[in-house]
């Protein structure tokens, strides 16, 4: 799109020079020489770039400033005067312009200060799009469930948001989505123009991790040729994740520490200690307590740490998520590879629902991804989603089904060695399928299931 320059200024040469020195660079270029002509034409001409004289006949150059920012605060304007004193271009430049010349001037200073302050917008415009779209990837919505559980995880995360609380520990299994829970604390806080800098405590070798955390000076170590920041540094204003901290060696936690509790650090070989404004989100899928009991993990660091406690529960803790949680990779995946899978089975996610799901949502995800690649229907089925979703591992062996007692007022008695639930609904559904010799619909419906929920059991447990 070809960039349009509104010049306003009522000396004609002046006007006329930088018209065509403008347009010779393929800029669309018109003049006007007071205040009234260029209200008009900022909203009839709409120009990306207006070169606006400070003084004009009927008008003050920088009240229009002010006019035009209001109007379109993305409008680059660039002040000139003959008056070029250091009051009016710390004024001008208060008030929103992008630059200020000086009468005299020079032509390619023109086209240069133009064609500099077109591409920094663009520049800016590009950085906004990728942060906006940083942002969303880290939005509530990666975080999926409508569990009581999920509820109370984003309740959690929008109180941390709101308020600037220094430290806050996550917890939960490997899987369950922690990193996602930092980010939409970070991106919906004040601090979510500043960095988020992650760092995995379990992945850094213990000798280098300190390097990491804070840096180091020019020669502090061999090959240490020049200063570096360390991430406390370079995530100044922003946020810390330190994933994993159950892992970090127990001298460093006495250094994470001391940064809590005084807001200061100081670089490897340094001898001068820095201030360090940021929010430390540590997480962890360890008991941080029972470590604390065995000295692995010290005990003033994790009560430091646990301002603020957010629990992220297993998936088998809330399968009724399971549902939209697949839908929504599905989705995600329709929208990367434009297969145009069209749902999943019920029988599917009966069977989805019946795994215990170590992995959480990370296995879950990958599940999809799997069956999604492999699958050759329409929609995602059992027989593809669920050949490779085995038993867990060390999952105790279920007793053997006894007979359940019915008392007088047809109340269910448990047997006193227990009961296995598994084999119950197996014996159910052989009698049901016996009763209607074999109709799985009216099977189903006699127990209050759908045909694909009764076929997938029956397959289960391999009833004919």
């Amino acid at each position: 799109m070809t960039t349009r320059v509104l010049i306003v200024d009522d000396e004609k040469l002046v006007a006329w020079s930088l018209r065509q020195a403008l347009t010779e660079e393929g800029y669309v270029v018109d003049t006007c020489a007071t205040g009234t002509e260029a209200r008009a034409k900022f909203n009839d001409f709409s120009p990306q770039v207006v070169l606006l004289d400070i003084r004009l006949p009927d008008a003050n150059g920088l009240e229009l400033l002010q006019e035009f920012k209001e109007n379109d605060e993305d409008t680059i304007i660039i002040m000139i005067t003959a008056y070029a004193d250091a009051d009016s271009a710390v004024e001008a430049l208060k008030d929103g312009a992008d630059d200020f010349i000086g009468k005299p001037f020079d032509l390619d200073k023109i086209r240069l200060i133009v064609a500099k302050a077109l591409e920094k917008r663009r520049l800016e415009k590009q950085v906004d799009y990728f942060k906006d779209q940083y942002k969303r990837r880290y939005t509530h919505d990666q975080l999926i469930g409508n569990s009581p559980a999920m509820i109370q995880v984003f309740k959690m995360i929008k109180i941390c948001a709101e308020s600037d609380i220094k430290c806050i520990l996550i917890q939960g299994e490997s899987g369950t989505g922690k990193e996602l829970v930092a980010r939409s604390i970070h991106f919906h806080s004040p601090r979510s123009d500043a960095p988020f800098i992650e760092l995995n405590c379990a992945a850094i070798p213990e000798h280098l991790i300190e390097n990491e955390l804070f840096g180091h000076e020019k020669g502090a170590y061999t090959h240490a040729e020049s200063r570096q920041k360390g991430i406390f540094e370079a995530a100044e204003g922003g946020t810390v994740f330190l994933d994993e901290i159950g892992d970090m060696p127990l001298h460093m936690q006495a250094k994470i520490l001391k940064i809590i509790e005084t807001r200061r650090f100081r670089r490897l070989g340094g001898v001068h200690e820095l201030d360090s404004d940021v929010r430390i989100i540590a997480a962890t899928n360890q008991d941080l307590e029972a470590m604390v009991a065995e000295n692995r993990f010290r005990g003033d660091l994790y009560f430091r740490l646990n301002v603020i406690n957010i629990t992220l529960p297993p998936l088998r803790e809330r399968l009724e998520d399971i549902p939209v949680l697949a839908n929504y990779f599905l989705d995600k995946l329709n929208e990367e590879h434009g297969r145009g899978i069209q749902g999943i089975s019920q029988e599917a996610l009966e069977c989805l629902k019946e795994y215990n799901w170590p992995g959480n949502v990370r296995e879950l995800k990958n599940a999809i991804e799997r069956a999604y690649m492999l699958e050759q229907e329409k929609i995602l089925t059992a027989r593809v989603m669920c050949c490779d979703l085995k038993p867990c591992p060390g999952k105790p062996e279920l007793p053997k089904a006894q007979e359940p007692v019915v008392s007088p007022d047809g109340r269910i008695c448990l047997p006193e060695d227990g009961i296995s639930i598994m084999e119950v609904e197996k014996e159910l559904i052989r009698q049901a399928l016996e009763r209607f010799r074999g109709n799985q619909t009216k099977a189903a419906r006699f127990l209050g299931m759908t045909r694909d929920s009764l076929r997938y059991r029956m397959k289960k447990y391999e009833l004919r």
